[in-house]
């Protein structure tokens, strides 16, 4: 596997590939981090996918990794839908630059925590993605943002928002939000991972779009969802398998 640093249109990336076993019309998966982490942090999803002839991007997310700014935690998190939406954004740039190298038969997007939430905003924004992945994430993003005040709260810490300022971030949210707006879904592939004592990203936002939806999926084998009993935020080697797996097989062999 080549791993190489790159900067496309200015986003910072990881490109990961196999000269012998990919060509131009080789399928891509860009493969997002989560918050607070960056995109070295992901590069055995990337192992396993280009052993098998998938060509990955990893990018830095807005304020992560080598485009650090850094702030303190605290700050970090009043940035968070911020960086959410920005790396919904920086996702069609990176498309473009793609389409501009390679003529890929098949593209797919995945991500962890913040890319996981990331790629469900990607879904509903870009009918090009063939396929995608979802560990830790959440599809309903004004729900996820009520949350966290509500964590935020129990902890002492008031948000310096007005009520005015919570209504506009949640009219902005509502745009990147695939759970107003299912039909987008449009029977593509997706896989969700998530371990039901997440205490970060809340089992249940997923879990309820999923059990949702899935009357409407017209092959139930294309709208899966991995439950972790025991486990919290954090994807064990199992799920990430399990998730590489399913990429592999909507990516490559279909």
């Amino acid at each position: 596997m080549i791993v190489e640093d790159d900067i496309w249109q200015g986003i910072p990336i990881i490109h990961c590939y196999d000269n012998e076993k990919m060509n131009e019309h080789s399928p891509v998966l860009i493969f997002l981090h989560g918050f607070l982490s960056g995109k070295e942090h992901n590069l055995h999803y990337a192992y396993q996918l280009v052993k098998k002839g998938i060509r990955v991007i990893l990018p830095d997310a807005l304020l992560h990794g080598v485009r650090t700014d850094h702030l303190t935690e605290e700050k970090m998190n009043y940035k968070f839908w911020n960086i959410v939406v920005n790396s919904i954004h920086e996702v069609g740039i990176l498309y473009d630059e793609l389409m501009n190298r390679f003529s890929p038969n098949k593209i797919g997007i995945a991500g962890t925590s913040m890319g996981g939430i990331v790629t469900c905003g990607c879904l509903k924004k870009y009918d090009w993605i063939n396929a995608a992945a979802v560990c830790m994430g959440a599809p309903a993003f004004n729900d996820l943002a009520d949350y966290q005040v509500r964590q935020f709260e129990q902890t002492g810490v008031k948000l310096p928002l007005t009520d005015e300022q919570k209504e506009q971030i949640h009219n902005t949210l509502s745009e990147y939000d695939i759970t107003k707006t299912p039909e987008k879904l449009n029977n593509r592939p997706v896989i969700f991972w998530h371990g039901k004592k997440d205490k970060t990203v809340p089992f249940e936002n997923a879990y309820h779009f999923y059990t949702k939806i899935q009357p409407y999926y017209d092959r139930q084998e294309d709208w899966q969802f991995i439950v972790e009993e025991n486990l919290g935020h954090k994807v064990n080697r199992a799920g990430m398998l399990a998730v590489t797996d399913f990429l592999i097989q909507r990516l490559k062999n279909e």
